[in-house]
């Protein structure tokens, strides 16, 4: 295939270093190695990923399928962060044993504690099978068609590829379906939480400094795995022993400085680089500026219920920081697109892109792409918008339309598989719904209802308005349904649902909040989702001929492609920024600003005792620099979710961070990454150290380390560690 062989090019041409991208390890040589050289690096890409020898890839599997994480001894220690392992630690916890408050600590192995469920995955190797899963699709011109005949090779090569009886085989899609990768893996069920920081460590800062910098978290959590007497995967067992790994990352204690080199391997989820303009105006325009208004009014009804009471803020605590995480995130990544002209920098490229097409004769297969990207996304807009309504005021940030939602799909279920199927999936939604009806305010909710009711009825479109919501009191709306519904409690929702099938589907058709769910979801699902697919369906094979195009015309750029959760490489250098006017940010926070900071007994910015008297003492170990205890960092490393417990790596190869975050000015680093505001935040090893040594007394897993010193070019004697 012509196209790939031109894009085997970009990684062989010299260039200068430059910042931005998450790259394939195994496609690091040529352009990738020699930026990654310019920018201060000293080892070779083999010893990043190699398939044939242990190497860095060897050392960082994916945790748990959404974060990142990193073996740090011989025998299976592994670091995450501590919201990545927040639900395990929650899992353990009880009212004699709070870990989430005050921490966990295993002294010893068999203290460590198994959590079902919980998996990390090693990658093997990468190899392309491109042509072999697009075989037979050359004259298919039917979208639909062509996908499902990728998938059906996509089956096949899966289960006939060449792996071990305890590995596994996963395709998956890079640069918009232009080429496709085999991942060979190995994935690990027995994994002991080791040790955890208190919250008032692990989550300093908590929502309100979520996506800001400066910060001073301590965002990390320990996790051991254990494997047979083989070292091959096995279910949890007491006979399973810790796992040698193939490879372990050395831990530097000589920290970071302004220009160093910084490496950030990881499993970044999504990002979308290689949108058109028009989609970015339409991101910022109308689809972020719809969701952002939706939850702040969620978020400002919330917060006035738990300011005036206690019992309400412990309840809608964890829903709050997850309805706020994304607005805060969206608001961030309008403002950062604005900012960087985004929009005005991808038109200028396109119209560079046009001519290129021309000059290489290449108008009948790319002349009309960016006319028709502008049609279709014209098309698509009033459904996107719709649909943005409908799902984050009914699936989302409504708590009984959330309920009524489920049930709605019940119904749906009875209609199309009869009723044991109907029957099946009550049962699961019965059991599924008992813990959300404990943190349930149906007071809270119905303030939350009559906002985000009201913005519906009064903000979206016209065409997709339910009889229902026409010329609509809210407040008399809310109050309607919410002294009416059976949905308003656990007990009344389950009598609600008994009975057959028959008799469960009249009562919910007599229950209002039902009613009203109906009404929308069937606007939804008739009128809104069949034309977005549609129309969705016809951009997607747009944008894989655009990405196509781009990778044929442009060999002398770079071109990585969109993250999706797979193995990656981002490089950059420590850095500070400039977010605005005459302010200017260093790259580098101390325990100092966590004692700025400090508000005793708030849920966010509390600090243990012992911290403060480690702080007042300066009994800091030998993780100190200058007096000074250095907490977090930031660098130009292009992350993204998924790189949450991303490893920071030197220019020699050891751990020097923890990833767990981005800056405000820069979350639309997955639309268009900007190196001069695009800034991911990270641990400094150190403090992690100091908090297991010198706060948790933890020196049982500080003895399991390869501590170094690469700036001096020494390891680090175990007689030198901290004794007290």
């Amino acid at each position: 295939m012509k196209f790939l062989k031109l894009f085997l090019l970009l990684f062989v041409i010299q260039t200068q270093a430059q910042q931005g991208g998450m790259w394939i390890p195994s496609l690091l040589k040529g352009m990738n190695e020699t930026e990654m050289k310019n920018l201060g690096m000293k080892m070779s890409v083999k010893e990043i990923y190699d398939v044939n020898q242990s190497s860095m890839k060897d050392a960082v599997p994916h945790f748990n399928g959404g974060c990142t994480s990193e073996v740090i001894s011989p025998k299976g220690l592994i670091l995450t962060n501590h919201h990545c392992g927040y639900s395990q630690i929650q899992s353990h916890s009880t009212v004699d044993h709070d870990y989430l408050a005050d921490g966990f600590w295993a002294y010893k192995m068999e203290d460590e504690l198994p959590n079902e469920g919980l998996t990390v995955t090693f990658i093997v190797k990468i190899e392309d099978v491109t042509t072999a899963v697009l075989n037979g699709t050359a004259t298919l011109t039917n979208e639909a068609e062509k996908q499902k005949k990728i998938q059906e090779n996509i089956s096949a090569l899966s289960n006939s590829l060449p792996k071990e009886s305890w590995q596994e085989n996963k395709i998956r899609t890079f640069y918009e379906g232009n080429q496709y990768m085999l991942f060979v893996t190995e994935t690990f069920t027995d994994v002991r939480l080791v040790g955890a920081p208190p919250t008032s460590i692990g989550k300093f800062g908590s929502d309100t400094d979520n996506w800001v910098w400066p910060r001073h978290t301590g965002d990390f959590s320990l996790f051991r795995i254990y494997a047979d007497k083989n070292n091959h995967p096995a279910k949890y067992s007491k006979d399973n022993v810790p796992y040698t790994p193939k490879h372990f990352l050395p831990i530097s204690l000589d920290g970071v400085a302004e220009d160093d080199f910084t490496l950030v391997f990881g499993y970044p989820g999504k990002t979308n680089e290689y949108l058109p303009a028009v989609a970015i105006e339409q991101i910022v325009n109308e689809l972020n500026p719809a969701k952002i208004e939706i939850r702040d009014k969620a978020l400002k009804v919330a917060d006035g219920f738990m300011r005036k009471d206690n019992a309400i803020k412990i309840q809608y605590a964890s829903k709050y920081a997850s309805i706020a995480n994304y607005w805060k995130k969206w608001i961030g990544e309008t403002q950062g697109l604005k900012k960087s002209n985004a929009v005005a920098v991808k038109r200028e490229a396109e119209k560079a892109f046009q001519q290129k097409i021309v000059k290489a004769g290449k108008e009948k297969e790319y002349g009309t792409l960016l006319a028709d990207f502008e049609k279709n996304y014209a098309a698509i807009a009033p459904y996107a918008v719709a649909r943005e309504y409908f799902m984050e005021t009914v699936q989302r940030n409504t708590e009984m339309l959330s309920t009524g939602f489920k049930l709605y799909q019940l119904e749906q279920v009875y209609n199309a598989k009869g009723e044991q199927a109907f029957n099946d999936r009550k049962t699961n939604l019965i059991s599924s719904l008992a813990d959300f009806y404990k943190n349930f305010n149906a007071t809270v909710d119905e303030k939350v209802f009559e906002q985000l009711i009201d913005l519906y009825a009064n903000q979206s479109s016209k065409q997709f308005l339910p009889k229902g919501l026409t010329n609509i009191n809210a407040k008399n709306l809310a109050s309607e349904i919410y002294s009416k519904s059976k949905l308003k409690d656990y007990d009344s929702l389950k009598k609600l649902l008994s009975g057959d099938a028959k008799t469960v589907i009249a009562n919910l058709n007599a229950d209002p909040a039902f009613i009203l769910v109906k009404e929308l979801s069937d606007k939804y699902t008739k009128e809104i989702a069949p034309k977005y697919d549609e129309i969705n369906l016809e951009i997607t094979a747009l944008q894989r001929t655009y990405m196509k195009a781009q990778l044929e015309l442009n060999t002398d750029s770079r071109i990585f492609p969109d993250a999706n959760s797979t193995l990656r490489v981002t490089y950059g250098k420590v850095k500070g920024y400039e977010p605005k006017d005459a302010t200017l940010y260093t790259p580098i926070t101390y325990l100092d600003g966590v004692m700025e900071k400090y508000i005793p007994g708030d849920y966010e910015f509390d600090v243990p005792a012992k911290l403060i008297d480690l702080y007042k003492t300066k009994d800091y170990g030998p993780y100190s620099e200058n007096g000074k205890m250095p907490v977090n960092f930031i660098g130009t490393n292009h992350t993204t979710g998924g790189n949450s417990g991303s490893p920071a790596i030197d220019a020699y190869g050891n751990l020097i961070g923890l990833n767990f975050d981005r800056v405000w000015e820069g979350t639309m680093s997955d639309i268009y990454y900007d190196p001069s505001i695009c800034r991911n935040i990270m641990v400094d090893i150190r403090y992690v150290l100091f908090i297991m040594d010198k706060y948790a007394g933890a020196k049982n897993l500080i003895s399991e380390l390869k501590l170094v010193h690469p700036k001096q070019g020494k390891t680090l004697k175990k007689k030198t560690l901290s004794k007290k």
